[in-house]
């Protein structure tokens, strides 16, 4: 943990958060668990998320949170405040708005997914990030999940053999409440395929370490906030779809989402299938499942493994650990001591994919990256 403690040149890491909502209760409940660091801002428009962030700080046991000044708006902060890092966790049709300022400082800085919610504001972030003396790190919380992370080390160490095809399962509650209920609408998300299931796109280029060519989305809003009214407008956003990536390598992968349903064992299940066996993770259980290929009527060897977290990291949030486990990755990465380990172009292509699964289900047509974004393909076995 001394890397953690001495992580910007043997001084405590001070911290600004931007955005004090739902996600950032869970980063001031994470930071609480690393030592050296303090909470030097707080940034968000309205007043009772602020005090919401202030009685969440008292909970962790924060000396004087009531000290943590307050600002409307990031550049009121940075006028007023030495930071070194800043969590941007503000809602998602904010993030270019909130970016462009910090990104013309030194500061490092996690942005909550999705980068932004449209493709022109991506692309112009991952142009604005290029060149920068502080990291960039887009919060793609699910590769951190500890079972989900020793998944895909597996497949990687080659456990599957050639891999052919992937399946992602989320099937889950519908989206919370939010301040001003900004969630409820496409325009403020990007869509669903954007703001929830860009994670997802994510964890598929993680896992194939390939780029998408198409995308083939079956989506539709069937069971929730169908009778909600926000000003006499109705929410727009999926609440189910069945999603369909071909990477550049051959391999397939298939998104499953169903938001309706909320009392599954398993809130997420990934499998993964080569040649040679299937591998399967399953979240909260943090259970993995390998099943090697055998001869019809043979005994089926089948190992399972679980993949233990500490429960106060647990109990910090609800990605299962992730969020911790990103913290140290991040602190690294601003440390100087890893590389970054999901960039914004990263973020890009979760966006590009997700909005193109949106276009898909739309028009009911597959739809070709290329129509959204250029991708250079990776060499064989590269990271992300």
């Amino acid at each position: 943990m001394s890397f953690i403690i001495n992580a910007i040149r043997g001084r405590t890491m001070r911290f600004a958060l931007v955005g004090t909502g739902h996600m950032a209760q869970e980063h001031i409940r994470t930071l609480a668990l690393v030592p050296g660091h303090d909470v030097v801002a707080l940034v968000d428009p309205v007043a009772a998320s602020l005090e919401w962030a202030r009685r969440s700080l008292a909970g962790t046991g924060y000396p004087a949170p009531h000290a943590v000044p307050g600002f409307a708006d990031v550049p009121s902060m940075l006028d007023a405040v030495r930071a070194d890092a800043v969590i941007v966790a503000s809602p998602n049709h904010t993030h270019h708005r909130v970016l462009e300022p910090l990104l013309a400082t030194d500061l490092h800085i996690l942005c909550e997914k999705p980068l932004c919610t449209t493709m022109a504001d991506a692309q112009d972030i991952v142009r604005r990030s290029q060149g920068r003396k502080g990291i960039v790190w887009v919060g793609m919380e699910y590769r951190f999940m500890p079972p989900i992370a020793r998944f895909i080390e597996d497949i990687h160490a080659g456990r599957t053999g050639v891999l052919r095809r992937v399946a992602l399962h989320e099937h889950r509650f519908p989206f919370l409440d939010k301040v001003g209920d900004w969630n409820r609408f496409n325009r403020n998300t990007g869509g669903t395929m954007v703001e929830k299931c860009c994670h997802f796109f994510d964890l598929m280029r993680t896992i194939v370490r390939a780029e998408p060519v198409r995308v083939f989305c079956s989506g539709a809003a069937d069971v929730n906030h169908l009778d909600e009214r926000y000003g006499g407008e109705r929410p727009d956003i999926l609440d189910n779809s069945y999603t369909i990536v071909d990477f550049d390598n051959g391999v397939r992968a298939m998104l499953d989402l169903c938001m309706f349903a909320d009392g599954s064992e398993e809130q997420e299940q990934l499998v993964a299938i080569g040649d040679r066996a299937k591998l399967e993770v399953g979240i909260p259980s943090g259970v993995v499942t390998w099943s090697p290929r055998v001869p019809p009527h043979a005994p089926k060897p089948v190992t399972r493994e679980r993949i233990a977290v500490r429960e106060d990291v647990l109990a910090a949030g609800h990605h299962h650990g992730a969020t911790y486990f990103q913290l140290l990755a991040f602190l690294e990465a601003a440390a100087g001591h890893r590389p970054v380990q999901v960039t914004p172009h990263d973020g890009l292509v979760a966006v590009a994919m997700g909005t193109a699964a949106e276009i898909s289900a739309r028009e009911k047509r597959v739809v070709q990256i290329s129509e959204l974004v250029t991708l250079e393909p990776r060499a064989a076995g590269a990271a992300s």
